[in-house]
């Protein structure tokens, strides 16, 4: 298939430097950092973006591992955005299939979120060496996304107007195959830690002095438990006792819970929320405890624009999917049978636009772009079918030769995306015009208060435990693009 002479220098870059790609790819998996702690990673990506003369804005909306880089100017104004935070107690050795931990215990990439990094800086020079090339106007913005597995980034950077300017919005993430969606793709999730606070007793010879803040928490389980028979079938909850207090015979003064509230809507997760703070004013009532609520995070529903998502599908049906080997084929089959998944090896075919799409529990804090651009989330070939993210299974194939390839072929639908936009400002303009189409009468508005500041020590505790156990793993060597 013959490419426009924009795509195809942009595809000779991402060939030329296909070792280099690898090597970032690998060295985001290594670091392996968790949410708000990505330090090393952020830091190579905008030292790489620096080198290729972006201009970058480091500690964006208070975020100190978020960045914008910026090249060119006017519009249209193009954004790309990914996240590259990894999971804890997931760390895994690749190309390995069974559970072998590279540090036992410690973080790692078990979804594919090193490989989301290594697409968009990819995908951002060499789009950026296009418009160099061939004078492409318009303004590329590269988003550093951190703590998506936490639902943090991207609704503080909406909420702060770092998307104002902003015509059109790409995100790449790991998949199995290359496809995108339209519609409703993801569903929205409220974050939020309830705190309940009572007073200390000795709890052999004086419980009866003392007011049990776990009780409480206790009971606020209880109450969440009871309203899940009457929720909608599109609302959930999930939680986990992030405190539960300090030894059996002291009474709790101090715990807390980590809720999680999603529903299909910004609304119905809205609603399961503020059910919930209506049952930890009862657990408190019957503790004679007080709690507070800190809301994490609030994010809306992924949704896929239609237009910008056939712009993509026809970038990726021109590439098709990588040429897998036998070896590469094998790892995946072993790892499926291991798994107990269906064994069938990996992908050798490209999604079909889905659309509407069916809307997944799954959350991503990209909703909030999607909102208030049109957005397209691309999905690539670097991990394995039939294999559940967050487990460890699902870090095996991140830094092989499988994620490689997968690596290399999203790049390339992404830079040929973006630069189709850059091209044609034509599709940026019906890309707009089915957003308002598709969005109709609602008004995006942000769930976040205006005054809620990033938690910037999530998983710092964790990070200080286990990164100098897992420095002497990374690698030595660093990208150089040329």
């Amino acid at each position: 298939m013959a490419f426009p002479i924009e795509k195809a220098f942009a595809f000779d870059f991402i060939d030329r430097n296909a070792a280099e790609i690898a090597l970032l790819n690998d060295n985001i998996f290594y670091f392996a950092e968790l949410g708000m702690q990505e330090f090393e990673t952020a830091g190579l990506m905008t030292e790489l973006l620096e080198q290729a003369c972006f201009t970058v804005h480091r500690g964006i909306s208070g975020f100190p591992t978020g960045f914008c880089a910026t090249w060119g100017s006017g519009s249209p104004v193009v954004a790309v955005h990914t996240e590259y935070d990894a999971n804890p107690d997931n760390s895994q050795q690749s190309g390995v299939a069974q559970a072998v931990a590279i540090v036992e215990g410690a973080p790692g990439h078990c979804e594919g979120h090193n490989c989301n990094g290594a697409v968009m800086i990819a995908a951002a020079l060499a789009a950026k060496a296009a418009m160099v090339k061939f004078g492409l106007q318009g303004t590329l913005k590269v988003f550093g996304a951190p703590a998506e597995e936490q639902l943090i980034s991207r609704p503080y950077f909406v909420r702060d107007g770092w998307f104002d300017d902003v015509d059109v919005a790409l995100t790449p993430h790991v998949g199995h195959q290359h496809g995108v969606g339209y519609g409703l793709i993801q569903s929205s999730i409220i974050s939020a830690i309830f705190t309940f606070h009572g007073e200390t007793a000795h709890a052999g010879t004086a419980p009866w002095k003392g007011r049990d803040a776990l009780d409480a928490v206790i009971l606020m389980d209880v109450g969440m438990a009871e309203y899940r028979e009457h929720m909608m079938p599109t609302m959930q909850c999930q939680r986990v006792i992030t405190h539960g207090g300090n030894q059996p015979n002291v009474i709790p003064k101090m715990a807390s819970v980590w809720w999680y509230f999603r529903g299909s809507s910004a609304e119905l997760a809205m609603q399961v929320y503020e059910r919930a703070k209506k049952i930890a004013e009862g657990a408190a009532l019957m503790t004679n405890t007080t709690f507070d609520v800190d809301l994490q995070s609030a994010v809306w529903p992924v949704r896929g624009n239609q237009t910008l998502a056939e712009l993509v599908q026809a970038e990726y049906e021109g590439l098709g999917a990588p040429d897998w080997t036998a070896e590469e084929d094998a790892l995946a089959r072993a790892l499926q049978a291991k798994a107990g998944v269906k064994v069938e090896g990996l992908s050798h075919s490209t999604l079909k636009v889905k659309g509407p799409a069916a809307q997944k529990t799954a959350g991503n804090d990209a909703g909030d772009v999607s909102w208030k651009v049109p957005m397209a989330k691309i999905y690539f070939p670097s991990n394995i079918p039939n294999i559940s993210f967050h487990h460890w299974a699902a870090g095996v194939a991140l830094a092989t030769s499988i994620a490689h390839k997968g690596v290399v072929s999203g790049a390339k639908v992404l830079a040929a995306s973006i630069i189709e936009c850059f091209r044609n400002p034509q599709v940026v303009a019906e890309a707009k015009a089915t957003f308002r189409a598709e969005i109709e009468d609602t008004a995006y508005f942000s769930m976040l208060p205006p005054d809620q500041k990033p938690p910037l020590e999530l998983n710092r505790a964790m990070m200080e435990r286990y990164r100098p156990l897992m420095r002497p793993h990374y690698l030595k060597d660093r990208p150089k693009f040329s």
